[in-house]
């Protein structure tokens, strides 16, 4: 049975919002680092459109949409030279944490403040289960998941790779880069094949988080 169209429209919402806050961190953190590039380039911001992708952030996940599959996509990578950063090896790894951080910072945010809204409210289970709020706020949950899991994959362009990068000997460093152009196809195998259990288990674990104890 394929889901309505406002929750389809309702999740790519919310990935338009965790794409950008994803962006708006890389771009943040670089201009901290030493870069203002980003940010002389309007990346510093939670408008989407300036870190809107045309296949990674609109056909892709229309793809997945029209194929009854979860929405998900990715956006245009934010721009930054690595030799204005002021620590040359450890910059870089800086700015490409931020990204994953900033889903982890998400859902440390959506789990206090949704336990807080429920220590107030005193919600029975049955109106958790019918209320679009906790739609909502699960779809925001499962993409900061996937998203924060994604881009550590350690290939290129993901942020991942920028942190196994600065580990790696030369030689290491010159394969990864051979990859680069295949890194996203081969990011989305690991993804569907790969992250199936660490996803379920850290789903599980927010749940947990989110609602044990409610409405008992």
């Amino acid at each position: 049975m394929n889901p309505p169209i406002a929750e389809i429209l309702a999740a790519y919402v919310c990935l338009l919002f965790c794409l950008s806050v994803h962006e708006a961190a890389h771009a943040w953190a670089s201009d901290r680092a030493g870069d203002p590039t980003a940010r002389l380039l309007g990346r510093v911001t939670l408008n989407p459109l300036p870190h809107i992708d045309p296949f990674g952030t609109v056909l892709f996940p229309l793809i997945m949409m029209f194929a009854n599959l979860p929405v998900f996509g990715w956006a245009r990578p934010v721009p930054f030279n690595p030799q204005n950063l002021r620590n040359k090896r450890w910059g870089p790894v800086a700015v490409a944490l931020a990204g994953p951080l900033s889903h982890l910072a998400q859902l440390v945010v959506l789990i206090l403040g949704a336990r807080v809204a429920f220590l107030i409210l005193h919600p029975d289970l049955r109106t958790l289960v019918d209320s679009p709020w906790i739609t909502l706020l699960w779809m925001l949950v499962q993409l900061n998941l996937i998203l924060m899991l994604f881009n550590l994959i350690p290939v290129p362009p993901l942020d991942g790779h920028h942190v196994l990068y600065a580990f790696l000997p030369p030689r290491g460093q010159h394969v990864m880069e051979r990859i680069g152009p295949f890194g996203i196809l081969i990011a989305i195998l690991i993804m569907r094949y790969g992250m199936g259990q660490p996803l379920a288990f850290l789903g599980k674990l927010a749940a947990f988080l989110l609602f044990e104890g409610v409405g008992s």
